[in-house]
């Protein structure tokens, strides 16, 4: 699972792959996957990422993480968890953005400021 997992690039690593399987991050045909577990063309696959959820069907098994072009067509992901992972990022791009007030190191003036918010002084 986690060969797979890195071959077709939904992680960096393999060993970030091993630990999303470890977590619980990875399911195969609804059941929870081992990072040791097979995965078979045909598979239903369900995993979380930072980028969001994805529902796939495994297409092509890989044991060598080639370029993102081929790593495409080993699965195919399902247009309900397209459209899902699509309305998430379009929900993340209206949340208001919170800039922090001071750039870099504070300066005394800054640090008083900040003491008085906190009430400290």
């Amino acid at each position: 699972m986690d060969k797979w997992l890195w071959a077709a690039r939904f992680f960096k690593t393999r060993a970030a792959a091993a630990k999303a399987c470890d977590l619980g991050r990875a399911e195969s045909n609804g059941l929870s996957a081992k990072p040791a577990r097979e995965v078979k063309v045909g598979d239903q696959l369900k995993i979380w990422t930072p980028a969001g959820e994805f529902q796939v069907e495994v297409l092509a098994l890989s044991e060598m993480r080639g370029p993102a072009a081929v790593a495409q067509t080993l699965y195919r992901e399902s247009d309900q968890s397209r459209e899902a992972r699509f309305l998430a990022a379009e929900a993340r791009k209206a949340e208001p953005r919170f800039e922090s007030a001071f750039a870099g190191r504070p300066s005394k003036r800054d640090r008083r400021e900040m003491e008085r918010l906190r009430g400290s002084r």
